[in-house]
């Protein structure tokens, strides 16, 4: 089975991860409820308005960051005989903090006062949103790297 990093170097399916992503985070959100989730939309529509493609730009950068930060969890999950998908279901918060370490370090970075803002605005509930998300990521890089 191949790492998502071996995946992402192949041009021909990085197209295809990026889509996957981009569709994964818009089912996560359109998935939110309550007040909290009227937030998250609402800081997901401001990131998504800075300009045509930026969620898709973002996903492009961040995914060489993410492959190898998630490439040793996918480790742990093969040594141990269990499908990434329950392994990361399992493992929810290691996902995120691996995840977030990355993000946190780009926000710090951002040019774009607008997306730094929204980050911070949706930065204390993340990582129980990324911890939801685990499932449907685990689902994603089984996909992509079987």
């Amino acid at each position: 089975m191949a790492t998502l990093t071996e995946v992402l170097s192949d041009e021909t399916k990085k197209g295809q991860v990026v889509k996957d992503c981009c569709e994964l985070i818009e089912a996560e959100v359109k998935d939110k409820g309550g007040i909290s989730g009227l937030a998250i939309k609402a800081g997901y529509s401001t990131v998504k308005g800075i300009k045509p493609g930026f969620i898709e730009k973002a996903v492009t950068d961040l995914l060489p960051d993410f492959a190898k930060a998630l490439d040793p969890l996918c480790d742990d999950a093969r040594a141990a005989s269990k499908p990434i998908t329950d392994y990361f279901s399992a493992n929810a918060p290691k996902v995120a903090d691996a995840l977030l370490a990355i993000t946190d370090a780009k926000a710090d970075r951002a040019k774009s006062g607008v997306a730094k803002s929204a980050y911070e605005k949706l930065r204390g509930s993340a990582k129980k949103n990324v911890e939801a998300a685990a499932p449907r990521l685990g689902r994603m890089i089984e996909k992509h790297s079987s």
